[in-house]
């Protein structure tokens, strides 16, 4: 079973809800994809790390052969290619979708690997952690994502908690294309409304079940909360707004590991998405 966790920004707690629920599991994988800033290690420090490069195919000019024709230019919808005296490349735009080398009727272009990043596995406790690390400058985390995600499928984990990329782009796009589940981490707060908007209209297109938890809660009004009621959104859980929590997440603690009430909090959280996540697969079925 894949479950992931979303939110509509970065801090609103979704790493939090992502890595208790991974360590709340006897057995289970995490997988990183907020590839421009992972930080779920920083809590699980996982031994035994291994590494490996992700490399995109870039176009490759052979200025001999290249007789000006433009058709490689034409083709690329990304404005990677333009011609001027020569064939110019601009290789921070390119999707890597090999058009270019297809279309060229003279054999001119061919391609090279680019490296965009690299993905780590370690081992924490039952934990597999897995983390997507995308280089700085690169246009698209989505290759990295896709390696990532790829390779921790072809390991056969039984439960994976994936840490999804703030927001609703592309990235968070491809992190949730095969997901079982979606949690959606909100603050009650009105910008927390708005970004919860952002993220329960992306699952809705996906056609994914999910649910809400809400982060940072105090007692009083909670718009996060009123939202959620209006629009017919479970409310799997409310995380309070709470000293011990804080210091413990702050000092990089897996809050599931040290206190035993947030441990029995995240395991009952675990077992609620479990069993939405197959009432939703038997109605679909």
């Amino acid at each position: 079973m894949n479950i992931a966790v979303l939110s509509g920004k970065g801090g609103t707690g979704k790493t939090l809800v992502s890595v208790n629920l991974a360590a709340a599991a006897e057995k289970a994988a995490y997988v990183d994809c907020d590839i421009e800033e992972p930080n779920g290690n920083l809590f699980f420090k996982a031994e035994n790390i291994l590494e490996n490069d992700v490399n995109v195919k870039i176009p490759l000019v052979d200025k001999s052969l290249c007789n000006g024709c433009r058709k490689c230019v034409d083709f690329c919808k990304f404005n990677a290619l333009a011609y001027i005296k020569e064939l110019i490349v601009f290789e921070e735009v390119c999707h890597s979708c090999g058009g270019c080398k297809l279309v060229c009727p003279q054999n001119a272009i061919t391609e090279k690997d680019e490296p965009v990043g690299k993905i780590q596995k370690g081992i924490s406790g039952g934990v597999s952690v897995y983390t997507g690390i995308m280089n700085i400058g690169e246009a698209s985390g989505v290759p990295i994502i896709k390696k990532l995600l790829s390779f921790e499928k072809s390991e056969g984990n039984k439960l994976t908690i994936i840490d999804s990329p703030p927001g609703s782009a592309c990235n968070v796009m491809e992190s949730i294309q095969d997901v079982d589940y979606c949690i959606l981490v909100a603050e009650p707060t009105l910008f927390g409304v708005h970004n919860l908007s952002m993220v329960h209209e992306l699952v809705k297109i996906f056609n994914k079940p999910f649910g809400a938890v809400l982060n940072k809660c105090l007692d009083g009004e909670n718009p996060a909360e009123k939202y959620c009621n209006d629009n017919n959104i479970k409310i799997l859980a409310k995380i309070p707004y709470d000293t011990e929590l804080g210091k413990l997440n702050s000092e990089g603690e897996i809050i599931a590991r040290k206190s035993e009430k947030y441990r029995e909090m995240f395991s009952t959280l675990l077992n609620k998405v479990i069993e939405e996540a197959q009432n939703a697969a038997t109605v679909n079925t």
